[in-house]
């Protein structure tokens, strides 16, 4: 093995599991000693709500910032929960909205020899020969690459991913850790489902390491919206398995708009946003299924540029019928249509019997948004909605137990979650129920209703 072969091992994820395995496996014990203290503190007369507050926040600083140092499957994780964090209570929130915002687009960087190494590898040892300049600190570190910007020999700005050495091993073997402790990430996330969303991320392994299948999607994408006045999606200049060359997106990241945007950016930002997630499976065939504020930007023009397309949604007829059937229903206010399309489409077992009204009731809330002419997005109406879903004693909540998601939705239903916290952290107003008409007017509401 060579000298550089072997720094390149040495600074890949793959090498640094058991590192990386006992950081994870430290937030079990962590919570253990927790626990063991707040007891204690109990028996001397401390409030059970206070001790179990104090518990759910060190819990959650504690995880954000062990995600928050590790890249590969813990990183990705990371970033899946960090849309959620609207729907979290202000107490716990507050002190890591800091650390989920880095989260999203930042994680230490590789040094510049293993980037070198890597193009070598991928492009060949000529491979400056494509750059007229390349920048060798990276401007965004995530989950499995870090992105570099460089002038290519065309003079075009560029963004060069490259992909950290051993991402796919690490990406396996942190989800795995992962999901043995999943019942943790339940004592501050009450009502989301670890599990569902963790097989769904393991799906997504194979094709989010392969970046030939990235510049696939990601040219579809391109050429569909050329010209678009509302979105805007880079160009693929080249492509090899673990080096991804696009056009460079200039623009306003989402998490600062999040941070610190007007009211016109935030509406703005929302709005586009969700015209990109209605009309991307009819116009491409494809769902961009990593929806968090780190792929999107808020460009001069005020389009909304889309960044990453590692994990994509095959959805080559649209939105399935089914979805836009029950969207309908719940919009007629027709319990017993909702009922049977919920009975026929999987999402109630055939074995279960649940109360029509009250199905009903659990999801009218939930597609308010499109209910009102104009409606407000806001981390208190989701912070209501959760608590609502994942309060047992509430009589609609146990409808939530009594429902299946059938696996060819778990994607669906992942990134339209991810995309209504988005909506929440900008505090996103507008007109959502025309803009939803009008790529679906079959889900219009019958008239009178």
């Amino acid at each position: 093995m060579s000298s550089d072969e072997k720094n390149v091992k040495k600074d890949s994820l793959q090498t640094s599991t058991k590192v990386r395995s006992a950081r994870l496996a430290s937030l079990p014990l962590s919570l253990a000693g927790r626990s063991a203290v707040g007891l204690g503190k109990q028996l001397i007369g401390q409030s059970n709500a206070l001790v179990s507050s104090e518990i759910q926040e060190k819990t959650a600083r504690q995880v954000f910032q062990v995600l928050g140092e590790l890249k590969g499957g813990a990183m990705k994780f990371g970033q899946a929960l960090s849309v959620f964090e609207a729907a979290l209570p202000e107490e716990i929130a507050a002190p890591y909205r800091e650390t989920l915002t880095k989260l999203q687009e930042s994680a230490p960087p590789l040094p510049a020899r293993v980037v070198h190494q890597v193009l070598a590898k991928e492009l060949g040892e000529d491979w400056r020969d494509n750059f007229s300049s390349f920048t060798d600190k990276p401007v965004a570190s995530a989950s499995i690459g870090q992105v570099h910007k460089g002038i290519w020999k065309d003079g075009r700005v560029v963004a060069v991913k490259v992909q950290y050495p051993g991402a796919a091993e690490a990406l396996i073997s942190d989800l795995n850790q992962i999901q043995r402790f999943a019942k943790i990430f339940q004592l501050f996330m009450p009502g989301l489902e670890m599990g569902p969303l963790l097989e769904e991320l393991r799906a997504r392994i194979i094709e989010e390491v392969d970046y030939q299948y990235e510049a696939k999607a990601q040219r579809a994408y391109s050429a569909e919206f050329e010209g678009d006045p509302d979105i805007a999606i880079p160009k693929v200049v080249m492509a090899s398995d673990k080096v991804l060359v696009s056009a460079w997106l200039e623009g306003i990241p989402l998490s600062r708009i999040i941070a610190k945007g007007t009211r016109e950016q935030r509406n703005n930002a929302g709005l586009k946003l969700a015209r990109f997630h209605f009309t991307s499976p009819m116009r491409v065939g494809l769902l961009h299924a990593d929806p968090h504020p780190g792929n999107f930007r808020l460009l001069e023009d005020g389009r909304l540029g889309v960044l990453d397309f590692g994990a994509c949604n095959r959805l080559p007829n649209g939105f399935p019928e089914p979805l836009k059937n029950l969207l309908k229903h719940a919009l007629d206010d027709d319990a017993i249509g909702l009922y049977n399309g919920f009975k026929e489409d999987g999402f109630i077992l055939a074995d279960v019997d649940a109360d029509a009204n009250l199905v009903l009731e659990y999801l009218l809330p939930l597609v308010e948004p499109l209910r009102t002419e104009t409606f407000k997005y806001s981390r208190e109406w989701l912070r209501d909605q959760s608590t609502r879903v994942g309060d047992p004693r509430n009589p609609t909540a146990k409808i939530g137990f009594q429902l299946n998601l059938p696996p060819e939705y778990v994607l669906i239903h992942r990134v339209t979650l991810g995309t209504t916290g988005i909506f929440c952290q900008l505090g996103a107003e507008g007109n959502f129920r025309d803009e939803a008409l009008s790529w679906f007017p079959e889900i219009a509401p019958s008239q009178g209703k």
